[in-house]
């Protein structure tokens, strides 16, 4: 049985800040960055394009990246923009990659950070979904949860899939 198999296309999209929601614009809005649905297609493996164009999940325990141990940044698999840092990473069970926060956050404050909180009322549930904060296309990435550790409680829990790592160059 395919990954992919069962699940429909949701077509393209561009998610915009405003203020602290995330839109989707109409048709005439545009940006120099956003790609069409074929040329993320053909830049993304199918995997990589179901996570973060059609919003899906890889199968828990199955990242690459859960178990690395490795200090250095994870990148946008999109746009290689940074998202989490290595020091921030811990083991939560969940079988994802976890982290206490995103790269660029000072206390609560996430204005330098790479990613965006949005709403999600998939599967009729509020939860707090993540995104690449790169202009024209925001990736998805995964959830915060409130059950983390640190002083603010938060666990981002994040598909291995949507992310690239880079080791640190000493």
């Amino acid at each position: 049985v395919s990954f992919f198999s069962g699940k429909r296309s949701l077509g393209p999209f561009v998610l915009i800040r405003t203020g602290s929601h995330l839109t989707t614009p109409g048709r005439s809005q545009s940006t120099s960055q956003s790609l069409t649905w074929s040329e993320w297609q053909k830049r993304l493996t199918p995997e990589r394009f179901y996570i973060t164009r059609q919003k899906g999940t890889d199968p828990p325990f199955s990242g690459i990246y859960l178990n690395n141990k490795e200090s250095g940044m994870d990148h946008c698999v999109c746009w290689d923009n940074p998202l989490f840092s290595s020091e921030k990473k811990y083991r939560s069970g969940t079988g994802r990659p976890s982290f206490s926060e995103a790269h660029g956050t000072s206390g609560s404050d996430e204005r330098d950070a790479g990613i965006l909180r949005g709403v999600d009322t998939s599967l009729g549930l509020t939860r707090t979904k993540v995104v690449c904060k790169q202009v024209g296309f925001g990736a998805r990435l995964g959830r915060v949860l409130p059950d983390g550790r640190g002083p603010s409680g938060q666990r981002f829990c994040i598909n291995s899939v949507a992310l690239k790592f880079k080791p640190r160059k000493y």
